[in-house]
């Protein structure tokens, strides 16, 4: 390594984890059991509930391209202790002032999916990015497992703080508020920017041998220098986003709508709150198993095999009833296996198409298209529940547009370089 000093990375990793369990476990999975005791309230229809999420999952995209401006002006410290000030104020908001529909879609849509899409995805991935090469997949997969971590422990613990306190849903906004500070410090105090900036190097190797020992293994990693510019131009990255919108619907449909349509189903408030933690748990299960995979096989098709999960996901969901429990527990399951494994192959297979140096902007514009496309889907739930009294049309939407995903994924292929250079290997 040159300098004595142990690797930082996987130290980052621990750091990335307990961010990203702090600011996204939190406010969005504990946050959906806050919301259904708010429903009781402040009366809404589903559609407008849904409209909430909706909105989460739109600005936690949108915000994705302001992110990937900031990390490049400020770094991905500052960035992250952005985020964690604008979920300070969103869930402030939401304890003191919300007691109006307008007040939750303002507080939870907008400003607590502003806050999560600061402090999550887009700075975790880029510092993984920098940080790793030949072990990406692995590091990518380690610190992206710290949600389901987050969800099961936050559903739980909401639906626990709440009921003893007679229902107070404000005290437990005050709750993830308190955390958004603690995670805001601990982002000050341990993010690192970059190897070099401690005298170290990506996965403390020298980067050609890296890459070279990832090629040989996976067939998926570019030595071509990419700018954001020549990525937009690429017919490949436009088949990624596409992908990742279809692997991600069911995912926002499912947050927003799962205890509702549990509780609907005759399941007790205590049995849904812990079907949310089994979703969030089968998350982790779903990213290791991403990782593992993407030493062995290209990301793509790891991606295709995550997809997949929802299939059955949905069957179960429908099936779902006081007596048959263990559906809906197998069913979160698979959901949140189907979501982890394919995001975490998606953020991979990005960086190993494009290289770390175009990443922030690229997959900026990723999660905010992506958004941009599966921003009704909460909405959608909700309009055809009210419609058809039933969620099952909603999750056989989210079977045919996973399909579509699958298909998309098998022309994402390894791009060519433009001017003419060819990346290192073709998948």
């Amino acid at each position: 390594m040159g300098n004595g000093q142990k690797f930082y990375g996987w130290k980052l990793v621990g750091v990335l984890w307990t961010l990203y369990l702090l600011n996204m476990g939190f406010p969005l999975y504990g946050g959906t059991v806050i919301n259904s005791f708010m429903l009781k309230e402040i009366p809404m229809d589903r559609a407008t509930f849904g409209l909430g999420f909706s909105l989460l999952n739109l600005c936690v995209g949108l915000s994705a391209i302001l992110v990937g401006m900031t990390i490049t002006w400020w770094g991905v410290r500052k960035t992250f202790m952005l985020g964690s000030a604008v979920l300070v104020i969103a869930t402030l908001w939401l304890s003191q002032v919300a007691s109006q529909p307008w007040h939750y879609l303002v507080g939870f849509g907008i400003l607590v999916g502003s806050g999560i899409g600061m402090s999550t995805i887009v700075a975790l991935s880029t510092a993984i990015t920098r940080w790793f090469v030949q072990f990406r997949g692995r590091a990518m997969a380690a610190a992206m497992t710290a949600s389901g971590f987050a969800g099961f422990i936050g559903a739980p613990a909401m639906n626990a703080l709440i009921s003893s306190t007679g229902g107070n849903w404000r005290l437990a906004w005050m709750v993830v508020a308190g955390i958004a500070v603690i995670s805001g410090v601990f982002a000050f105090l341990f993010v690192k920017e970059h190897p070099l900036d401690l005298g170290q190097i990506p996965d403390g190797k020298e980067p050609d041998a890296a890459a070279k020992a990832v090629s040989r293994v996976n067939a998926l990693v570019t030595d071509y220098a990419w700018t954001p510019a020549e990525v937009y131009k690429n017919y490949t990255y436009w088949l990624a986003v596409l992908a990742a919108a279809a692997s991600q619907w069911p995912f926002f449909f499912f947050t927003a709508h799962w205890i509702m349509h549990l509780r609907g189903a005759g399941i007790i408030p205590a049995d849904a709150a812990f079907a949310m933690g089994l979703f969030t748990m089968g998350g982790i299960a779903g990213r290791l198993a991403a990782g593992w995979l993407m030493d062995k096989m290209a990301a793509r098709y790891v991606m295709m095999l995550g997809i997949c999960c929802y299939f059955m996901g949905s069957y179960l969901a429908v099936q779902v009833s006081p007596n048959m429990l263990i559906a809906a527990y197998i069913a979160a399951i698979c959901y949140g296996a189907g979501f982890g494994w394919s995001f975490v192959a998606q953020n991979t297979m990005l960086g190993h198409f494009f290289g770390p140096a175009a990443f922030p902007k690229i997959n900026g514009t990723l999660q905010a298209v992506s958004a941009v496309v599966v921003s009704a889907s909460g909405m959608v739930g909700g309009i055809l529940f009210d419609m058809f009294q039933s969620y099952t049309p909603a999750f056989q939407l989210n079977a045919a547009i996973c399909l579509v995903g699958i298909i998309l994924l098998i022309f994402t292929t390894m791009p060519k370089a433009s001017a003419g250079k060819d990346t290192s290997l073709n998948a």
